[in-house]
């Protein structure tokens, strides 16, 4: 689905160019380095985030400020760490769009309010009505890579997987075991007074989106090819199974941490209204879709978060979407 965002429309927001400069390089992968267990307050390889007051009663979780260990485990945190801040490169196998881990769960999956990974190792097991069964924490990420990375799962003890719950793990320790962690998720966000509407969302997305993510929502490359800002529709992104393809996941990330640096800044009914015009274009098609779009939206879709199948502009979403697996169509498993 084409948007009608005019390359004009974005004029005004250019002349405040140079403050993507500042924004670009808020949330790149930090070098790598693994070192010795240092003491605390000592040097690490990851910088804490400030963060945000808890509910009272309960303390926000920090994860610690230390170096990861030069060790066996250490390697493989570390490449945990390397597979979430370039899956394409570190797991290419198994990624079928140009989204990285960090693109949703930012700062290197620290961020409180951005699906942060500290919580969400700890909220597994759990059951979860998208499968209807209790999953583990590894099956958890066996979805991100089908849905979100649009490609497909490595299988249960691959490589992949163990590193990049290893990561997790790494980033918990010290956390209680409470799978509602203060800052798990994205932060709830109240419904909006006007139902959300496709053109207000269009004009702000014009306004505060377009820049980065760019006027048709393909993203934008960093120098060297890697992805600095990602896309957010179109066959680089997300496939409709995906969990941001719920308007209310969307919102509620959007209002938390977007843009990029000034999460907050916009009003909810102004996140509502941008996820919802996020989510009225055409992306990759649901794996699990059935042959029909309304069997698909029927079977998995029926929800009023979900856009799959519903007519936007005269346009019936998922009608003409590109199948799923992106840069891995056509190879085994897909």
């Amino acid at each position: 689905m084409n948007t009608r965002i005019a390359i004009g429309s974005i004029a005004a927001v250019l002349a405040i160019a140079g403050g993507a400069v500042l924004l670009a390089g808020l949330d790149q992968p930090r070098p790598i380095t693994v070192k010795a267990a240092t003491p605390a307050g000592a040097s690490a390889s990851i910088v804490s985030t400030a963060a945000a007051p808890a509910p009272a009663g309960k303390k926000m979780f920090v994860p610690a400020n230390r170096a990861i260990p030069d060790n066996d485990f250490g390697k493989v945190v570390a490449q945990g760490q390397r597979i979430f801040n370039d899956p394409a490169r570190y797991a290419a196998g198994y990624v079928g769009n140009q989204l990285r881990c960090a693109s949703c769960h930012l700062d290197q999956g620290r961020k409180e309010g951005a699906a942060p990974m500290w919580a969400a190792y700890l909220a597994y097991p759990a059951y979860r009505s998208k499968n209807h069964h209790v999953n583990t924490f590894a099956e958890r990420l066996q979805g991100c890579f089908r849905y979100s990375m649009n490609g497909k799962a490595p299988p249960l003890g691959d490589p992949v997987l163990v590193a990049l719950e290893t990561y997790s793990y790494w980033l918990a320790q010290g956390a209680p075991l409470d799978p509602k962690l203060p800052g798990r998720g994205f932060p709830a966000l109240a419904k909006p007074a006007q139902t959300p509407d496709f053109h207000r969302g269009e004009k702000i997305y014009a306004a505060r989106c377009a820049l980065c993510h760019g006027a048709n929502g393909n993203g934008q490359n960093a120098g060297d090819g890697t992805p600095a800002f990602p896309a957010l529709w179109g066959d680089h992104s997300y496939n409709w199974g995906a969990g941001m393809a719920s308007v209310k996941n969307a919102a509620e990330f959007i209002h938390a941490n977007m843009p990029l640096g000034a999460g907050g800044t916009l009003s909810n009914q102004d996140a509502w209204d941008v996820a919802m015009f996020v989510d009225s274009q055409e992306r990759p098609q649901d794996p699990r879709y059935t042959g029909s779009v309304a069997g698909t939206r029927a079977q998995f879709h029926d929800s009023p978060q979900s856009m799959y199948g519903k007519t936007v502009e005269g346009y019936q979403l998922g009608s003409h979407a590109t199948p799923n697996g992106g840069t891995l169509r056509g190879k085994e498993g897909l």
